[in-house]
């Protein structure tokens, strides 16, 4: 009699773990423009005093010093009076005439305004045209159109000026703020450092 087989029971197979998907991290915002406004760059200042002033119109003076004796000198006012003064004193010039160009507001270099024509001095041939300092050279750029045969001399010059000037003594950094000693009082100086820390 044939015995019947107990059939083997195969395990269970066990269900794959199911994967799990790996949620993509949020993306971070992008960072938040700076409502804060560019700072312009630091200028230097520049205290030149009567004497430095003096000196250096002199010498002024010397590089103006030509074979031929100028006609006439025409004083860029406010600031050229006084170097105007100083160099037609050194080389003997008797006739000083004025163009009124206004430019500053002692802090501020705005739109150039023509107050007074110089009178006499046709289109400026032999004649100096002097200012205390050439910065972008705008008033001189004005002045030449009115006198373009004269000779436009400065006791500073700034890069962007230099180009519109023919005779200068210093070369000043465009950054650099000059205080004249008519603008001047005496009063207290901050040291550098001092100075540094504030505008940090």
């Amino acid at each position: 009699m044939a015995t019947a087989t107990k059939a083997k029971k195969t395990p269970a197979k066990k269900a794959a773990p199911k994967k799990t998907v790996k949620k993509a991290a949020p993306k971070k915002s992008a960072a938040k423009k700076s409502t804060k406004k560019a700072t312009a760059p630091a200028h230097r200042d520049l205290f030149i005093s009567w004497d430095r002033f003096h000196e250096d119109s002199k010498a002024l003076a010397w590089r103006l010093d030509m074979p031929k004796k100028w006609v006439g000198i025409i004083a860029i006012t406010r600031g050229g009076l006084v170097p105007a003064c100083i160099v037609a004193r050194e080389l003997d010039v008797r006739l000083v005439e004025t163009l009124g160009i206004a430019s500053y507001d002692h802090t501020n270099q705005r739109k150039a305004d023509v107050l007074k024509l110089p009178q006499g001095v046709g289109t400026g041939k032999g004649w100096l045209v002097i200012d205390d300092l050439v910065d972008s050279g705008n008033t001189f750029k004005i002045a030449r159109t009115m006198l373009p045969d004269a000779h436009f001399a400065a006791v500073y010059a700034k890069p962007k000026g230099k180009p519109t000037c023919d005779t200068y003594v210093t070369e000043i950094s465009q950054d650099t703020w000059l205080h004249f000693p008519w603008d001047l009082t005496m009063q207290y100086s901050a040291p550098i450092a001092e100075q540094k820390a504030r505008r940090a």
